[in-house]
């Protein structure tokens, strides 16, 4: 079996930021600097299937039933008990998703989620934008995090398999969680 990653091996954007992998953003960010987020956000080129997170996020197809890309890989590394499983679930809508067990993933669940956006569903073969899908899923990690439900999320790992993906993640990630003069004390609202 290939390594496995767990949370620990995974770099933040705080730690991102340090090795100059990411860099201040050139234009005005679109939400403040806020320290206590750096550590809670991490960028990862890499094979989703080896990430030992608590939930993945497949890029599936109206069906649920598998198909090419990354839902196919989660599907072979999940094993057969994960189609099986997809099958009781009678599809997904578009926009819409479901959760399943991760069976022989070491993710414990695979959130079945049927495009566009999170982190860049719907890039490959159907052709939505990678920047526009970026924009959305940063946006909303960023506004979850904030928002009571969000605030005990330990980590969300951005996983793209590219390295075009990775650049258009390391240019826009400093908009929405700059790392250049983030407040150490959150602000109380």
């Amino acid at each position: 079996m290939s390594r496995v990653l767990g949370l620990k091996q995974i770099p933040t954007i705080r730690q991102l930021f340090d090795r100059t992998v990411l860099k201040p953003a050139t234009t005005e960010p679109h939400f403040p600097p806020l320290a206590s987020l750096l550590d809670r956000v991490s960028l990862l080129r890499g094979d989703i299937t080896h990430v030992d997170v608590d939930a993945i996020v497949n890029a599936a197809n109206r069906s649920l039933l598998g198909g090419g890309g990354v839902d196919g890989a989660i599907h072979r590394a999940a094993g057969p008990d994960l189609l099986e499983e997809c099958r009781t679930l009678d599809g997904c809508d578009t926009g819409g998703a479901k959760i399943t067990e991760g069976y022989e993933l070491p993710a414990r669940h695979v959130i079945h989620a049927v495009g566009p956006a999170f982190p860049s569903i719907s890039t490959g073969v159907y052709g939505y934008p990678i920047e526009d899908a970026t924009h959305i899923a940063l946006a909303e990690v960023r506004q979850f995090l904030e928002s009571e439900q969000g605030k005990d999320l330990e980590r969300v790992v951005f996983v793209v398999f590219d390295e075009e993906d990775e650049e258009v993640y390391e240019e826009l990630i400093p908009l929405y969680f700059p790392g250049q003069g983030a407040p150490e004390e959150e602000v109380q609202k």
